[in-house]
């Protein structure tokens, strides 16, 4: 008897995990910005395209995140699937195609940041995704490492080279402590 009554209280309790509706609004609602994330990672329209269909497929499927994470888990799925497609090492030459053209009035920015959207994409790939990764999602140096299957001093390294690159291409790099 008391089981059951355990049993009802439980079922009785809205579920604490995001569901497939709420990834799917988190998509619908953040869409510009996640595609963004997946651009700046991959540096090519294809495969930013490639890896946002993928997240909201791996989105979707998952459910045991926690309803308040599902933002930043749609997140952590684009940088995952963005890493699984180029393969970002450290001293390797990059993979993405420099080719695409922007209007010199492009703008992005995070994090109370300003840079100019060429520039970031001229990085190699690495160094393109420590610097979206360490500066504009506010990852720690550890869990950059960790993703990337690299070292701490590797992500120092290139955040700092991702810096001075912006630097020295006269950008105003500024952002909010």
């Amino acid at each position: 008897m008391r089981e059951q009554a355990g049993n009802q209280v439980h079922r009785n309790e809205p579920n604490p995990f995001a569901t497939r509706e709420d990834f799917i609004k988190v998509f619908h609602e953040d869409m510009n910005g996640l595609y963004q994330l997946s651009f700046l990672l991959t540096g090519a329209h294809e495969q930013a395209e490639k890896c946002f269909v993928a997240g909201i497929d791996d989105c979707v499927e998952e459910n045991r995140v926690f309803r308040e994470w599902a933002r930043s888990w749609a997140k952590r799925i684009i940088v995952a699937n963005a890493i699984r497609e180029l393969k970002p090492r450290p001293g390797l030459p990059s993979s993405s195609p420099s080719a695409t053209v922007f209007s010199p009035s492009e703008q992005s920015g995070g994090s109370g940041g300003h840079f100019d959207l060429e520039t970031v994409l001229k990085l190699g790939d690495f160094e393109r995704f420590v610097f979206v990764m360490s500066v504009l999602e506010n990852y720690s140096h550890h869990e950059c490492a960790l993703l990337l299957g690299c070292s701490v001093l590797e992500i120092r390294q290139a955040r700092l080279h991702a810096l001075e690159a912006l630097a020295s291409s006269g950008q105003v790099v500024t952002f909010a402590p």
